[in-house]
C-alpha cells in the first residue's frame, strides 16, 4: 500500500493519461463489438452486453496499470484473449502490451519475467485457436504470423519497460551516491574546521600553561598574564566551536532559531580576522608580523581557506618553534585573484629539529594540503636554509574558485 500511495503522489499526471487511454481503448472495443458484417470486419454475434463487458475489461484496467500492474495485466490479458476467441477483433494485443510495460517497469524482475512469459503463452494460444480453429479465416501459417506479430508488440513493450526501469534505477543510485558524497564532504569539512580550531587553541593554551607553571613562584605577574591568555584563547575557541557545531546540529536549518549576533549566526572567519589570529600567536610568545597586499577582494570560501591555512601554519610555529620566535605572515592577492600565502619563521627557541620535522608527517600539513587542493592550488613546506620553517601556498585565480564552488554545489 505504501508503494501505491507513493505512485499516487508522484505520478498523478501519468494516471490521468492512463485513464484517458483506457477510455479510448474501451470505446474502440465497444465499436468493434457493434460492427456489422457489411464493412468486411468480423461480426460479434453474441449478446450486446457481453461485447460491452469484454470491451470494458480490455480497456478500463489500463487506468490503474501503474497502481496494480499485475492485476491489471491479468484482467486485460484475459479479456483480450476472450475478444479474440469471440471474434470481436484481431488486434495485436495493444492493451496487453501497455499492461506488460507497466509490469516490466514496476514489478520485481522475477515476477515480471513470469508475467511476461504467461502473457506470451496465453496471447499466442488465443490467436492461433481463434483464427485457425474456432473461426478459420486463413491457413495455419497466417495464424502463426499473427501470433508472431503479437509477440513482437508485447516483447517491444516489455523491453521498453525494462529499459526505463534500469535508467531510473541508475539515476536513483547516482542520486544516492551524490548525496552520500555530499554528506561525507560536509562531515570532512566540519572535522577539518574542528581540527583547526582545537589544534590552534590548545597549542596556545599548552604553551602558556607551561610558561605559567615555570614562573609561577618567581614572576607572579607573568603567571597572571599567561592565565589571562589561556582564558581568552579558550573563550575564542568555544565561540568558533559553537559556530561549527551549530551547522552539524542543524541549528541554522530551522530546528532552533539562534539569537542575532550569536555564534551560530556569525559569519565564518576571513581576512579581517587575521589580526586577532596574529594576537593569539603573540600571546603564545611568537613575535608575529602580518603583511597583506590585496588588489581585489576574495569570496567568503576562499577567505576562509586562507584564514585556516594561516591558522594551521601559526599553530605549528607555536608548537614547534618555541618562545622568542619571529614569524612573518605574507598574503598577496594580485589583480587576477591569485592568492599567495607564506608563513615563515626563523626557528628561534629551544625546539629540537625532530619536532620541526614532525610537521611534514602530521595532520596539520594534510589539512592544509586538502584545502589548497580543493581550490586547485599548490602547497609547499620545508626548512629554511638559514634556520626556521616556511609554509607557502598558492590558490589559483577566481575562475578556478568558481569551478570548485560549482562542483561542491553539484555534489551537495
Amino acid at each position: 500500500m505504501h508503494g501505491v500511495r507513493q505512485r499516487l503522489r508522484n505520478g498523478a499526471h501519468l494516471l490521468a493519461i492512463d485513464a484517458c487511454v483506457a477510455a479510448v481503448v474501451a470505446a474502440g472495443y465497444v465499436a468493434l463489438a457493434d460492427q456489422g458484417a457489411s464493412d468486411g470486419l468480423p461480426r460479434f454475434s453474441g449478446p450486446w452486453w457481453l461485447g460491452w463487458l469484454v470491451a470494458v475489461c480490455v480497456g478500463m484496467p489500463l487506468a490503474v496499470r501503474r497502481l496494480w500492474p499485475l492485476p491489471a495485466l491479468a484482467v486485460v490479458l484475459g479479456a483480450s484473449a476472450t475478444a479474440t476467441l469471440l471474434d470481436i477483433t484481431r488486434d495485436p494485443y495493444i492493451s496487453a502490451a501497455l499492461a506488460v510495460y507497466a509490469v516490466a517497469l514496476i514489478e520485481p524482475t522475477r515476477r515480471a519475467l513470469t508475467a511476461f512469459a504467461l502473457t506470451l503463452v496465453v496471447s499466442a494460444a488465443a490467436v492461433i485457436t481463434g483464427e485457425a480453429v474456432l473461426t478459420p479465416s486463413g491457413p495455419w501459417p497466417e495464424a502463426a504470423g499473427t501470433a508472431a506479430l503479437v509477440w513482437l508488440v508485447i516483447g517491444a513493450a516489455w523491453a521498453a519497460g525494462r529499459v526505463v526501469r534500469e535508467r531510473r534505477c541508475r539515476a536513483a543510485r547516482r542520486d544516492r551516491r551524490l548525496t552520500e558524497e555530499a554528506l561525507a564532504e560536509e562531515r570532512l569539512r566540519i572535522a577539518r574546521e574542528l581540527h583547526d580550531i582545537v589544534s590552534h587553541s590548545l597549542s596556545v593554551i599548552v604553551v602558556k600553561a607551561a610558561v605559567a607553571n615555570h614562573v609561577a613562584e618567581a614572576r607572579p605577574q607573568e603567571t597572571r598574564d599567561a592565565i589571562q591568555a589561556i582564558e581568552q584563547t579558550g573563550r575564542e575557541a568555544l565561540t568558533e566551536m559553537r559556530r561549527a557545531l551549530g551547522v552539524l546540529r542543524g541549528d541554522t536549518a530551522g530546528r532552533r532559531t539562534p539569537e542575532p549576533g550569536s555564534a551560530q549566526t556569525a559569519p565564518p572567519p576571513g581576512l579581517d580576522d587575521l589580526p586577532a589570529l596574529i594576537q593569539r600567536a603573540e600571546r603564545a610568545g611568537v613575535r608575529t608580523e602580518l603583511r597583506t597586499q590585496l588588489a581585489v577582494g576574495l569570496p567568503a570560501g576562499t577567505a576562509l581557506a586562507v584564514y585556516r591555512i594561516v591558522q594551521e601554519a601559526l599553530t605549528n610555529v607555536v608548537k614547534h618553534a618555541g618562545d622568542g620566535t619571529h614569524c612573518q605572515v605574507t598574503i598577496t592577492v594580485d589583480s587576477r585573484g591569485e592568492v599567495r600565502i607564506e608563513v615563515a619563521d626563523d626557528g628561534a627557541g629551544n625546539a629540537a629539529a625532530s619536532d620541526r620535522a614532525e610537521l611534514k608527517g602530521g595532520h596539520g600539513l594534510v589539512g592544509m594540503r586538502e584545502r589548497v587542493t580543493m581550490y586547485g592550488g599548490k602547497l609547499a613546506a620545508g626548512s629554511r636554509p638559514g634556520g626556521g620553517f616556511t609554509v607557502s601556498a598558492r590558490l589559483p585565480p577566481e575562475p578556478t574558485h568558481s569551478t570548485a564552488a560549482n562542483h561542491r554545489e553539484r555534489t551537495a
